[in-house]
């Protein structure tokens, strides 16, 4: 198991829900808004197989690291996220579930894992709370633990039109789809391409899914 050093421990980053009194609320509000849909799509588009080793980034609460697992039971899967509670509400819903996954502390920007770690690597509405530097710090990384051939499944919010002025959207806004193909590439993922979008919180928001490979 991976180890934070106390200045990766004191980093800031913004939680799944903004703030860390409405974690409860994170799950119910997701599965309110088709959120959880949406992920259980990425995972039916993404080919899983017996012995894959298989990385979830920005794994929150963990509703898709045990997808992941449900799915294909016989895959090895390490969930990491840099928020302590959202980590342990995870591992309490893994252990409900049944289900064997190794949740590790860490920033995404620098994944403490080997060159060709993983088979696959997932990550689902987490990269529009990364600023700009560190989307890429973590496209990079990305690229560096996946095995050569390896495959990288994300989904996430496309661009806000609206709300630009507060932060979140101000986030939103960077996501632009052209902005995140162009991000991937720059990393030097293979074939990065944009393969599916659906509409969430009442239309308000589309959810777009992207797959790229490794080197």
């Amino acid at each position: 198991m991976s180890v934070m050093t106390r200045e990766e421990s004191e980093r800031v980053f913004l939680p799944g829900m903004g703030l860390d009194w409405l974690l409860p609320l994170y799950d119910p509000l997701t599965r309110l808004f088709g959120v959880e849909r949406a992920r259980g799509a990425l995972l039916k588009n993404a080919a899983l197989h017996p012995g894959d080793t298989v990385l979830d980034v920005g794994c929150g609460t963990g509703s898709l690291a045990i997808g992941i697992k449900q799915r294909q039971p016989e895959v090895e899967v390490v969930a990491l996220d840099p928020d302590a509670k959202a980590l342990a509400r995870a591992r309490r819903k893994a252990k409900r579930a049944g289900v064997s996954i190794r949740f590790e502390r860490g920033f995404a920007a620098a994944l403490p894992y080997r060159k060709g770690a993983f088979d696959l690597v997932f990550c689902s509405f987490m990269f529009h709370h990364l600023e700009r530097d560190q989307k890429q710090g973590m496209l990079r990384e990305i690229r560096r633990v996946l095995k050569p051939g390896g495959r990288f499944h994300m989904v996430d919010f496309g661009e806000a039109s609206f709300g630009a002025n507060r932060s979140t959207w101000r986030r939103l806004q960077d996501n632009a789809e052209r902005r995140v193909l162009a991000s991937m590439t720059e990393a030097e993922l293979v074939d990065a391409r944009i393969v599916g979008s659906r509409s969430l919180f009442a239309g308000l928001l589309p959810a777009i899914y992207y797959e790229a490979s490794g080197p």
